[in-house]
C-alpha cells in the first residue's frame, strides 16, 4: 500500500470516529469543481481568529495560497461539510486545514501572526505537493 493511500485510509478512519465531524446535508462544497480548499476552523470569541480576519483575510483570496486553495470557514463545533476525512478533530482555533477533495493533506494550528502566516502556510502547502502561485511578482 502506498504512503498516499495509507494516509487516505487512516484519514477516512479517523473522520469516521469523530462524532459529529461529518454532518448530513452540510455539503455545499463541490470537491469536483474545486478540489483544493483551505478550511479555517474557528470559534466564537477567538481573539486570534479576529486578528487573522483583520490582518490576513482582506487580501487572502488574492494571495498565492488563496488562489491555489480558496478558504472557507467552519465553527469548531460544526457542522462540517459532507465528505471530509480529517487526520483528527481540530482542537485549536484558528486551525487551517488543507483539503484535497475533502481529504486532509496538511494542517497549521494556531495563528502565528501576520509576518509569519504566509511563509508557514506556503511551507505546509509545498510539503503537500501544492504549487503555490506567486502573485504580483
Amino acid at each position: 500500500m502506498s504512503t498516499v493511500s495509507r494516509r487516505k485510509t487512516l484519514a477516512i478512519m479517523a473522520a469516521a470516529m469523530m462524532p459529529g465531524a461529518v454532518q448530513a446535508g452540510q455539503s455545499g462544497l463541490n470537491w469536483n469543481r474545486q478540489s483544493l480548499r483551505l478550511m479555517m476552523v474557528s470559534e466564537a470569541g477567538c481573539e486570534f481568529c479576529r486578528a487573522w480576519r483583520a490582518q490576513i483575510a482582506p487580501g487572502f483570496d488574492r494571495s498565492g495560497p488563496g488562489v491555489a486553495a480558496p478558504l472557507f470557514e467552519v465553527d469548531m463545533n460544526g457542522p462540517y461539510p459532507d465528505g471530509l476525512a480529517l487526520a483528527g478533530r481540530p482542537r485549536v482555533t484558528p486551525s487551517f486545514i488543507l483539503l484535497d477533495r475533502g481529504v486532509e493533506t496538511g494542517r497549521v494550528e494556531g495563528y502565528v501572526g501576520a509576518r509569519d502566516f504566509y511563509p508557514v502556510l506556503e511551507r505546509m502547502m509545498t510539503r503537500a505537493g501544492v504549487a503555490v502561485p506567486r502573485m504580483g511578482a
